[in-house]
């Protein structure tokens, strides 16, 4: 599997990040991998080392780090 996601910044947590698996995603927990987090607020991108799904801010979108 190797997906891209395309995020709103609204869509990531508090820390800039989001969890894999995901139901963005359309990943059940329960039938994938283990659940990690991915900043994807730092760089605006980040990679799932179980699935290698990529989670990316749209175009146009930052995320305001608190």
């Amino acid at each position: 599997m190797s997906n891209a996601i395309e995020l709103k910044a609204t869509e990531l947590n508090h820390q800039g990040g989001v969890f894999c698996p995901s139901p963005l995603a359309k990943m059940e927990t329960w039938s994938t991998h283990p659940k990690v987090f991915l900043d994807v607020g730092r760089t605006g991108q980040a990679k799932c080392p179980y699935c290698g799904t990529v989670y990316k801010l749209k175009d146009g979108e930052h995320f305001e780090g608190h």
